[in-house]
């Protein structure tokens, strides 16, 4: 068959990029055109994203890829990461730059959420694990602090459905994205309108979920104008980023766990329905919307933003270093020292992190690391002990043994992080592919327009073009002793 060509926009927290598959019916090839920076903006002690700018990044990937291939480009999708959204008034203006998720807003609005609705209710109605961060923490802070733009507003779209509203003029929410805000019922498959309501928040300003896979429409013609190329189809992937990488995880076995490793670790396993149970609400799991009917039980773990932190802070006071050499670094520390609970409420907020890490470990009677790598092997290994408590409550709840965990996404260029993670859970570490959010957002288009016929073909294509690298597990005993300290640790808390 003639090679058809997918255009993927993939915008995460630190950057975008607009990458073009080149598929011929049995193997899939990426070709990176466009990359930007991306990150907050500080405002008024606020941190915001830049939308404006990022549309304008889109715009160029897309008419880069059209000139470049014209007519065989068959369509376009756009995923990003999760919670944040846009309003838009009576005229479709949009009402103020987006909040960024990290914004100190929505402190202690948990405990403000919870004196209305109890928690157990607030995780009976969405099945979503509690991180402040959430959208509808985010939209109570607004009421709570008086923002006049929860009333003007008439149309609430998250950031992914925002930018294709852009491109086409269709509102619509894509159901992986529109489950990780917290108010979407995964039972009764639509918005909880009930528990906006008891909250004082507008229900009237969401709109229409659509499935992955969706045609949204061809690209308004101004934009194509604007861009001076023929419209192109635009395709809801799985707009949810963890989504779109999670359709790409190459595995034939049913018994299998995945990480999607970046910025955030996401780790959990595909289900069919929803594990909304007292089990799921005690371990703070939550229940993401997946491609092709499935849903993503999963954690969402702090990842390597600890590492991203530390770089940032060296880079701010003269010291800059790449990743090669901060995990060179890590791996030359001194092996099992202090650990952290990379969840602590104070590792979310940016800067100080070579500090917070330290002043942890002092204030739990351990060890203060003192060189680099000492807080650098600190993180990782945490990281790696926290993956190994998260897959024993996998398989609890699951009532089954993992066999294997695949590692997705940038975070598995990071091998000793790797190595660690198969030491820790003593479970073989399938690493690749790197691109996997590019990867099953093009699956999806393909999957939209005929392309393949189901999500298992799909992976198959995956497997085929692209390798993974087996980690398997070795010095089980010091890692026992690890997770030993681990858990007294979480006691502690």
């Amino acid at each position: 068959m003639p090679e058809a060509k997918f255009l993927a926009l993939d915008l995460g927290a630190e950057s975008g990029r607009a990458v073009v598959g080149h598929f011929d019916g049995a193997s899939l090839r990426l070709e990176e055109i466009h990359r930007f920076p991306n990150g907050p903006v500080l405002v008024n002690g606020h941190l915001h994203w830049d939308a404006l700018r990022l549309l304008t990044e889109i715009k160029a990937g897309i008419r880069l890829a059209a000139q470049k291939y014209g007519a065989s480009l068959v369509s376009l999708g756009l995923d990003t990461w999760g919670v944040d959204y846009g309003l838009l008034d009576e005229q479709d203006n949009l009402l103020g730059n987006p909040y960024h998720y990290r914004d100190g807003r929505t402190d202690e609005m948990l405990d403000r959420v919870f004196e209305v609705v109890p928690r157990r209710e607030v995780f009976e109605q969405t099945g979503i694990q509690f991180m402040q961060l959430n959208t509808l923490y985010q939209l109570y802070a607004m009421r709570v602090q008086g923002s006049p733009l929860l009333d003007m507003a008439r149309t609430f779209l998250t950031m992914p459905d925002l930018f294709d509203f852009w491109l086409t003029g269709r509102k619509a929410s894509e159901f992986s994205i529109a489950t990780t805000t917290q108010f979407y019922d995964p039972r009764a498959r639509g918005w909880a309108t009930d528990l906006l309501e008891r909250l004082d928040l507008p229900a009237a300003i969401l709109g229409e979920i659509v499935p992955p896979g969706t045609v949204l429409g061809d690209m308004l013609p101004e934009v194509a104008d604007e861009l001076v190329i023929d419209p192109i189809p635009v395709i809801a992937p799985a707009c949810h980023d963890t989504g779109s990488a999670v359709a790409a995880v190459p595995a034939q076995e049913r018994d299998y766990a995945y990480i999607s490793s970046g910025t955030w670790s996401l780790m959990g396993v595909e289900v069919k329905e929803p594990v909304i149970t007292a089990q799921s609400l005690q371990y703070n799991f939550t229940n993401e919307g997946g491609v092709c009917d499935t849903f993503r039980l999963l954690k969402n773990i702090m990842g390597l933003w600890l590492v991203q932190e530390c770089r940032r802070e060296w880079a701010r006071e003269g010291q800059p270093y790449d990743y090669t050499q901060l995990t060179e670094m890590a791996a030359r520390a001194p092996a099992f020292g202090p650990i952290v609970d990379v969840d602590a409420h104070r590792f979310l907020s940016p800067g100080g992190m070579p500090d917070k890490i330290r002043q942890f470990c002092q204030e739990t009677g351990q060890r203060v690391p003192e060189s680099k790598g000492e807080v650098l092997r600190c993180a990782l290994e945490s990281l790696a002990l926290r993956y190994r408590w998260v897959l024993e409550r996998l398989e609890e709840m699951m009532g089954r043994h993992i066999n294997v965990v695949h590692v997705i996404g940038g975070g598995m260029q990071n091998e000793l992080l790797c190595q660690f993670g198969a030491d820790a859970m003593q479970r073989p570490v399938v690493a690749g592919p790197i691109e996997a959010t590019a990867m099953g957002n093009i699956l999806m288009q393909a999957l939209a327009l005929g392309h393949i016929g189901s999500l298992a073909e799909g992976r198959a294509v995956v497997r085929r073009s692209f390798g993974v690298r087996t980690y398997e597990p070795v010095d089980a005993d010091p890692w026992e002793d690890a997770y030993e300290r681990y858990l007294r640790l979480l006691d502690q808390a």
